[in-house]
């Protein structure tokens, strides 16, 4: 059984970090909210550094390494925005990053991660094979390996980003967050849990990659069979350090189609005027879907990223 963190823990990752990463901007829109009949407030890490929230979690898990382990660098599996935060907060900290990507990764990603400083080492395109070429990497360069998201120094790190949106808007009811590896979602549910009052905290999750909802149905950690959505960030499964944060302090979680997704991800775009990835979006698509349980409540929603290909922008594909 893991040691849920305290209190003090979260306090001291974001007096640690804050001065490496942004406080994001929080909006509202009077349209969203009569179209929800609630009071919105979008925590917006899609403007955060590298533009998803990751940023935090692998910074703060960086920070934690002794001077002996950060001199050896740092290792991660991740086609996606880990890759490309671990690299930044990596060469932010002056460490060597080693970040193991299969080869199908596009390109835009290989050239970012690139752009931030970190080493590529490509495998095949299965987590069989990432996960040993992440194991070669440590045993040659000696690198310390992160998880993207089953890594308690990431989960608080992760977790800093509610802890913002509390400082803002303390009074919140709920507080939505998408639902992939869980990194995200556990970091929340501890800030909601030890800085704000009664404010529970709500995941959303495509039907396509459901397996945060059927672990919290079943009590164990179940697997996806499939990933075929568009909500690319949250293919991944929880892990044993988010889940039991998960299972405790999360009050739901709400699944949704992929049109939902879409439809959700047009009305932050047209609306609210900014870039959100699909991923993003899930959780005000899961908001939208249940809309009648939260009339007149004041809810967060953490937009957790904008890194969109714009050659495969959705809102005319379905």
């Amino acid at each position: 059984m893991i040691k849920i963190p305290e209190k003090a823990e979260l306090l001291n990752t974001h007096t640690r970090i804050k001065s490496f990463i942004h406080n994001t901007p929080v909006i509202s829109s009077t349209l969203i909210n009569n179209i929800v009949g609630a009071n919105l407030y979008f925590k917006c890490e899609n403007f955060q550094k590298m533009g998803a929230f990751k940023i935090r979690g692998a910074t703060n898990a960086i920070m934690q390494l002794s001077e002996n382990q950060q001199q050896r660098g740092v290792v991660t599996h991740s086609s996606g925005n880990f890759a490309q935060a671990l690299a930044l907060a990596a060469q932010s900290l002056g460490v060597k990053s080693f970040i193991v990507m299969p080869h199908t990764a596009p390109k835009v990603k290989k050239d970012a991660v690139i752009g931030y400083g970190g080493t590529i080492i490509e495998c095949e395109p299965t987590l069989e094979a990432r996960e040993n070429t992440a194991k070669k990497v440590e045993k040659k360069e000696g690198a310390t390996f992160i998880h993207p998201s089953n890594n308690m120094h990431v989960i608080l790190g992760q977790g800093t980003a509610c802890s913002e949106l509390l400082e803002e808007q303390p009074d919140l009811d709920y507080i939505f967050t998408p639902v992939g590896g869980g990194g995200l979602i556990g970091g929340t549910a501890l800030s909601a849990h030890y800085l704000a009052d009664h404010c529970k905290v709500v995941g959303g999750e495509p039907f396509e990659a459901d397996d945060a909802y059927r672990s919290l149905q079943s009590g164990v950690i179940e697997s996806n069979l499939s990933t075929n959505t568009i909500a690319d960030g949250l293919k991944t499964q929880l892990g044993d350090q988010n889940f039991p944060i998960i299972q405790q302090y999360v009050e739901k979680i709400i699944r949704v189609t992929e049109l939902e997704i879409v439809d959700a991800m047009r009305l932050i775009w047209e609306r609210l005027k900014i870039v959100a990835e699909p991923s993003s979006a899930v959780a005000f698509a899961a908001l939208l879907k249940e809309k009648s349980a939260y009339q007149n409540k004041k809810i967060g929603i953490i937009i957790s990223g904008g890194n969109v290909d714009l050659s495969k922008l959705p809102f005319t594909s379905l």
